[in-house]
């Protein structure tokens, strides 16, 4: 990992409220952004930022989210997502994170993201696959 990230470093995406991001339960005509949808969001933001500042052969996962979605967003609606570096210690970065749409701050939160190694993380997952695997196939748990 390249060393570069600094605190305060800022990124920011804007995107708009499709359907696949909504949620209908106030009615088809009152689809509003999903929580999940946000968070997924959020994380896709951060993680485009880091892919910036890793080595070849580096990735990044989401480690922790904490959000508070105070804002509904109808299907249709801008949002501007918004990160800022507020530390990041070896490996670990972590972010404030808000999203605003042209009426308001509709989330305010932090994600943190630890920077990996892509093909050890395959390996290691690899090996919980074929464990899971072992572990189904056993008669003690039929």
């Amino acid at each position: 990992m390249e060393n570069d990230i600094k605190v305060g470093a800022t990124c920011t995406r804007t995107l708009v409220v499709d359907r696949a991001r909504t949620i209908d339960f106030l009615g088809e005509d009152l689809r509003i952004y999903a929580t999940p949808e946000l968070v997924r969001d959020i994380e896709q933001v951060c993680l485009d930022f880091l892919q910036d500042h890793v080595t070849p052969g580096q990735s990044s996962v989401g480690t922790e989210v904490s959000v508070e979605h105070a804002g509904a967003t109808p299907l249709g609606g801008e949002v501007r997502i918004e990160a800022e570096v507020t530390a990041a210690d070896g490996r670990s970065v972590t972010f404030r994170v808000a999203a605003r749409d042209a009426v308001e701050t509709v989330c305010t939160g932090i994600h943190r993201r630890f920077v990996v190694d892509v093909e050890r993380l395959k390996s290691r997952v690899r090996k919980k696959v074929e464990a899971a695997a072992t572990t189904a196939a056993s008669p003690a748990l039929r």
